[in-house]
């Protein structure tokens, strides 16, 4: 499927409020109800929508501590990797795990209540893993910029 421009609107629209009725978007779009509903069912089968979900306030709920950790492990072999995805994907804490080119093996993204609950995290979890040679840690102080939204 080709996206178009109605359909780009629909996007940019339950990109920034997932919340929005069917009615309100095919208003702002310039469709009506069914035809609407058709599109955006399409852009969920296609899978151009992968999910709805609520974004919480990670402060009000106590976390207060955001940490870009580069982990690089000493020992890259398939079953070492496999394992240390496989944890990472059973910590809550890990909000995002990405493999790296360069230096670091592993890029996370780890929220956690303060600096103590982070090198909790680090010192019982990652360090505890006879694999993990490194673990190099970037505290965030002030977020300038977050979006989930993409430029469509």
């Amino acid at each position: 499927m080709s996206l178009n421009h109605v359909d780009r609107q629909i996007l940019a629209l339950l990109q920034q409020d997932a919340s929005l009725s069917t009615a309100e978007i095919a208003d702002k779009v310039g469709l009506s109800q069914s035809p609407c509903w058709r599109r955006i069912a399409k852009l969920e089968q296609d899978g151009y929508i992968k999910g709805k979900v609520a974004l919480l306030d990670e402060k009000k709920l106590g976390f207060d501590m955001l940490v870009y950790a580069h982990v690089r492990l000493s020992n890259h072999g398939k079953k070492n990797l496999a394992e240390f995805e496989r944890l990472i994907q059973s910590y809550d804490e890990v909000t995002e795990c990405y493999t790296m080119a360069g230096t670091m093996d592993f890029m996370l993204r780890i929220i956690s209540k303060g600096i103590e609950g982070y090198e909790h995290f680090v010192r019982d979890n990652l360090l505890s893993l006879d694999y993990v040679q490194e673990v190099n840690s970037n505290v965030t102080m002030t977020c300038v910029k977050r979006s989930t939204a993409l430029p469509i």
